[in-house]
């Protein structure tokens, strides 16, 4: 029996919008989905890049208004991966319509904006995600599924950090395509939104929720060269951000980003700390999960490496045989996965836009602090 095809209408078509779209087309095929996918149209400005983009991942149609895209009656799903500055009106007016809402991370560039998108969604009862994509790594759902179990004991410490080194050039100019990131009114925010979000989605889906904060950012070239105007205009996004916190279940913890750690394009670790064991994990060897376990015979105890590629570990049943690792594209692949099959089970996948909103809360009161010099509180 045919199943039921969903259709997607894809918003975007920079690195998210192609790691999307390759998830599209590989989740049917390595999972028993209650769906199929069908890849209706991409949205863009550039209609002749729109159509290149179309043309390569199997598109049917394009659109250079979002608002079209939206009115149309063949689109199942909005997948918004545009620039953080349109994930507001476009998640609305989605679900004001009806559609069902994946957006890529953060959720809004604030909370405030976030807050209006988790109303909106939830007001209209339709299915919705973010997509914070390291949720879907293989050795990290196994690490959940270890503290779950109660494995680690009492949590004490949580650390990580996600250092790259692409702005370190005070000639690279802001704003504009492919450089939006570093303009403030489209960003929202520099590093504590773009890398940190992340870290802290990662750790508030390990270790429960986060209750106080108190930081420091730093922007370390004050000015660049707009692409759009080409004026000289102040750098207003955060090149580093440092953060301690505590958790509400009493473990502390440190956070760092930052676009100036000179040979690192994207390290992003974690490490947490409990009574009984330790883990650690390292997105450049993301198929690994560094375990020590204290209850082990003293004479056998130490850190073992844990390669995670066989078929009882998460999701890798559904790839290759034992030993054969998969990489960082199969997380978008298990994240539409797992939102279809969630579907068919008449249940929202994790995590949903109410996630994001608590995110973006620890994000707005790590800007806060940094700005206060003082120990900030987290709504939510």
């Amino acid at each position: 029996m045919a199943k039921k095809k969903l259709n997607v209408g894809l918003v975007g078509y920079g690195f998210m919008g192609r790691t999307h779209s390759n998830a599209y087309r590989q989740a049917p095929v390595f999972f028993d989905l209650p769906y199929s996918i069908g890849l209706k149209a991409v949205c863009a400005r550039n209609p002749e890049r729109a159509q290149a983009f179309a043309d390569n991942w199997g598109y049917e149609s394009i659109e250079s208004d979002w608002r079209k895209l939206i009115d149309r009656k063949d689109i199942d799903i909005v997948d918004i991966a545009s620039p953080n500055d349109t994930h507001h009106e476009i998640a609305i007016a989605a679900a004001k319509a009806g559609k069902m809402v994946l957006c890529e991370k953060p959720l809004g560039r604030n909370a405030k904006e976030a807050k209006a998108m988790v109303d909106a969604v939830e007001a209209a009862k339709v299915a919705n995600m973010v997509w914070y994509n390291y949720r879907r790594v293989p050795a990290v759902v196994l690490l959940k599924h270890l503290i779950d179990e109660g494995r680690l004991g009492k949590i004490f410490h949580y650390r990580t950090k996600f250092l790259q080194d692409w702005t370190i050039s005070q000639d690279l100019p802001q704003g504009g395509e492919g450089l939006w990131r570093l303009d403030a009114s489209v960003a929202g925010s520099g590093v504590t939104g773009d890398l940190l979000a992340h870290n802290i989605d990662t750790a508030l889906w390990l270790n429960g929720g986060i209750s106080e904060v108190v930081a420091m950012t730093e922007t370390f070239i004050k000015a660049r060269k707009h692409n759009l105007t080409g004026e000289m205009t102040p750098v207003n996004i955060d090149d580093a951000s440092l953060f301690l916190c505590r958790f509400a279940n009493g473990s502390l913890a440190s956070f760092e980003a930052t676009r100036y750690a000179r040979g690192h394009k994207a390290l992003y670790t974690l490490e947490i700390n409990g009574e009984k064991a330790s883990a650690i994990w390292d997105l450049h060897d993301l198929h690994r999960l560094q375990w020590f376990d204290h209850t082990d015979e003293g004479r056998l105890r130490g850190w073992r490496s844990i390669h995670i590629t066989d078929s009882d570990h998460p999701y890798m049943k559904n790839w290759w045989v034992p030993g054969l690792q998969i990489g960082y594209e199969h997380t978008f692949t298990h994240q539409v996965a797992d939102f279809l099959k969630a579907l068919g089970e008449g249940k929202q996948a994790a995590p949903t836009f109410r996630d994001g909103l608590a995110a973006d809360y620890v994000t707005d009161a790590v800007l806060e602090s940094a700005k206060s010099r003082q120990w900030q509180k987290v709504l939510g």
